[in-house]
């Protein structure tokens, strides 16, 4: 049974992997030329990311590439005096299992598992799928697939060709995220600096075997601003607009923009769709039922969908129209407590107040602070967010 899978980056190898796995022919194609080095953030595996990744025999590649960003100094827009703040606290209080990864060397580790057992196809993407299964390249000739699977991201191709227009399924929750790739001039490691006010937070970290660093940045906007999600030079623009005057290290990192590599911009969206399936077409990861880059663990659900199809597939003998609404009956539940960590972590992260501004600080440090028992005792009662992760349960499905 031959099955097409779009993109490259964290679901579709996952994916690619299991499906393998279980028995299936998998290609895999990417509209990218090599596999995507776009310099992007940090991402965290949590307890069921981090046990599918030792099922897959790549954990010791993780852990060996994890960011090693154990500490936080925090200052507040108008405060002089820092907090500092523990992170592995935090970090441990939320899930007994976890890693910061480089989305970037996530990708590659994925990828390395993958290449030997899948087709690969670069600088190609999908321009049609018929119901029947014939597929058509910008490139490459037709070919036919039994099934087709979208894990190419919130801008998924693939749900724009099969499903409804985008803006019908997308929630704007208020908010924009940027990324950007910086010397490491502050000598970072293991240490993020944050700097927080009201409607935006910047922060810059380095990782322990990167030789340079990443600037990142959230801010609140009460509408959804206006640029194209490929332009660029706009994306700057509205970026140095919405920091402007923070603080004397927020005006460097920003004066990086004309000279960084690697830029991300996009806004803080939630996809909410009645099905992620159609036919013999189906959706994971963000192209699905993203909860929010950055703030709603979209990485660790990516994995756990794409682990959680492959098997369904595998039980139903590849029938698809047993496999997948079993598929979406299984992630609905962690998709909704996703979306609801989403929306509760912009709202605390980008505080909408001098109050929220002090509370996100002192909440950190007390948090930090605690020993192990009462810090993961108060996080479970001052947010929404603890343990939900961890809490995600899936059936094993062995090759």
């Amino acid at each position: 049974m031959r099955i097409l899978i779009s993109g490259a980056s964290v679901a579709g190898p996952v994916l690619a992997y299991w499906l393998t796995r279980h028995g299936f022919s998998v290609t895999v194609v990417e509209r990218a030329p090599a596999l995507r080095r776009t310099g992007g953030h940090a991402v965290d595996l949590f307890r069921p990311a981090m046990d599918i990744s030792e099922k897959m025999g790549v954990l010791p590649r993780v852990e060996e590439r994890a960011t090693g960003t154990n500490r936080m100094t925090v200052h507040r827009e108008g405060s002089r005096r820092p907090v500092r703040v523990d992170l592995s606290k935090i970090f441990g209080a939320a899930s007994e299992r976890h890693a910061e990864i480089m989305r970037d060397d996530l990708s590659q580790i994925y990828y390395d598992a993958t290449r030997d057992d899948v087709e690969y196809v670069f600088d190609d993407s999908i321009t049609a799928i018929a119901p029947e299964g014939e597929v058509r390249f910008e490139n490459a000739a037709p070919r036919r697939f039994d099934l087709v699977v979208g894990a190419d991201g919130l801008h998924s191709n693939v749900r724009h060709l099969v499903f409804d227009e985008q803006s019908r399924h997308s929630t704007f929750i208020g908010a924009y995220l940027g990324v950007l790739t910086l010397p490491n001039v502050s000598d970072l490691d293991g240490e993020l600096l944050m700097h927080v006010g009201v409607g935006r937070t910047a922060g810059m970290y380095g990782a322990r075997h990167l030789g340079e660093a990443r600037a990142l940045f959230l801010f609140r906007s009460e509408r959804e601003l206006d640029y194209h999600y490929r332009d660029v030079p706009r994306q700057k623009e509205l970026l140095r607009g919405a920091f402007a005057g923070m603080h004397a290290h927020v005006d460097r990192w920003l004066d990086e923009l004309d000279r960084t590599p690697a830029f991300y911009f996009d806004s803080i969206t939630q996809l909410h769709m009645d099905t992620w399936s159609r036919g013999r077409v189906t959706l994971v990861g963000d192209a699905g039922y993203c909860p929010g880059p950055a703030v709603g663990g979209s990485t660790t659900l990516a994995v756990v969908g794409a682990y959680v199809l492959a098997g369904e597939l595998a039980r139903a003998g590849g029938d698809h129209e047993r496999a997948f609404p079993a598929y979406e009956r299984v992630m609905a539940p962690h998709v909704r407590g996703s979306r609801a960590v989403a929306s509760s972590a912009a709202k605390t992260l980008i505080p909408t107040s001098p109050l929220g501004v002090w509370g996100l600080a002192q909440g950190a440090r007390l948090i930090s602070a605690l020993p192990a028992g009462p810090s993961r005792a108060l996080l479970r009662l001052t947010t929404k967010s603890a343990r939900l992760y961890d809490s995600m349960t899936v059936d094993d499905c062995p090759p």
